[in-house]
Formats: structure tokens, C-alpha cells, sequence
């Protein structure tokens, strides 16, 4: 019998992804500070933060389990910096003016989609066995236009995003171009997802291509 799979996020589109898996969860909603810690570089910190998502939820629970606890991450990476997480995170936006800046800042440029996942297996409330993978896409967005900017920001899409954009928005559409999983930024890379679930023995999934591209 498959043990209750329990999702640690409240993200509407995480959940699309994993239903397209054909997984069935629960929701338990984590509640930690997000602070990034003095000094801590952006890997480290969406690794961190997926961990104690995973470990939160876990904590509720008694009964064997597979907890999923995801976090993703926007890197505007310096130039001489490339990619090596070390560059500046742009995180959600506080409101309409810095969702402004951060579209106008990424417009035309290239930048990095970080998502750390961990997998916590619980035999009974204690841990198993865990797995924390990082996945990075790199993202290159159009050359919008600040009118197209000010449309985007009325519909509210924004507010609830890593980078202030949703790639799969079909009136704005941002980005130009992905190398690298497109489901990841979306903020669930399944590729990855199934390779962990495989790795801890949980039955074969299947993501359906008529959902994601």
C-alpha cells in the first residue's frame, strides 16, 4: 500500500504539477521565517529553507509518510559572477513599485531559476531517509515594453512570484527562451521530482506533455 504523500506548500501550481503526476497529497502548509541569514549564499539558502519546510511538516505527523517541501529562487547574477548562486535574489514582490523594477531589471536579460527540493520518508514519524536536490534553469526574457510591464502588473499576477513573473502567463508571456527544465520555473521540476521518487522506491510517474511544454 502507498503510504499518504504529503505536499508542504500551498502553491497553486506546484500542486498542478504534482497532480500531473498522478499523485495524490495532502497539504500541509509550512510556517517558518524565510529570512535569509547574514552571509548566507542563495543555494545554501533555498536548500535551507526547503529542509526545514520538509522537517516542519514532518513534525505534525505520526504515521509513515512521503513529505514534499519545495522553495525557488530568482538569481540576477552579476556578469563576472556567472552562474554560481552567488549573485543578488529577487524574491516576491513587496508591491506594485518593486514588482515594476524587478520586470524592468530582468527585461531582456538573462537570469537563473534555482528550486531546492527535499523529500523526507517517515516510517512511523521518524525520518528514513531524506533527499534535498537543486535544480537550475537559466531564463532569458523578451524585450517587453514598459506598457506591456504596467498591463501585467494590473492583473495582479505578480505579487506571489519569485521575480515578480509567472512564465506560463499567456497574455504577458515574458520569457524568450529556457535552457533547462521548464516545469522548474514554474516552481516544481519534475524531472527531478521523478528521479527522487524513484530513488526511495516510490511507484513510476508519468508527467503529462499536454500540460507543460
Amino acid at each position: 500500500m502507498t503510504p499518504p504523500f504529503i505536499l508542504a506548500s500551498s502553491s497553486p501550481r506546484r500542486q498542478e504539477l504534482l497532480r500531473s503526476l498522478g499523485i495524490e497529497f495532502t497539504i500541509v502548509r509550512p510556517d517558518i521565517d524565510e529570512t535569509q541569514h547574514r552571509d548566507e549564499r542563495p543555494l545554501d539558502y533555498v536548500r535551507r529553507l526547503s529542509r526545514e519546510k520538509a522537517a516542519q511538516a514532518a513534525a505534525r505527523l505520526s504515521s509513515s509518510a512521503a513529505v514534499l517541501a519545495a522553495d525557488t529562487i530568482v538569481i540576477l547574477a552579476a556578469d563576472t559572477l556567472g552562474i554560481d548562486g552567488a549573485g543578488e535574489i529577487l524574491g516576491k514582490p513587496a508591491d506594485t513599485e518593486e514588482a515594476r523594477q524587478m520586470l524592468k531589471r530582468l527585461r531582456g536579460r538573462s537570469h537563473h531559476v534555482y528550486t531546492a527540493l527535499t523529500l523526507l520518508v517517515l516510517d512511523n514519524g521518524e525520518a528514513r531517509r531524506q533527499l534535498t536536490e537543486v535544480t537550475r534553469t537559466d531564463v532569458t526574457m523578451r524585450d517587453y515594453s514598459d506598457a506591456e510591464i504596467e498591463a501585467y502588473i494590473a492583473t495582479g499576477d505578480p505579487f506571489d512570484k519569485a521575480g515578480s513573473y509567472a512564465i506560463q502567463h499567456e497574455a504577458f508571456h515574458p520569457v524568450d527562451r529556457v535552457e533547462g527544465s521548464y516545469t522548474n520555473v514554474v516552481g516544481l521540476p519534475v524531472e527531478t521530482l521523478q528521479a527522487m521518487l524513484a530513488a526511495v522506491g516510490w511507484p513510476d510517474m508519468h508527467i503529462s506533455k499536454q500540460v507543460y511544454p
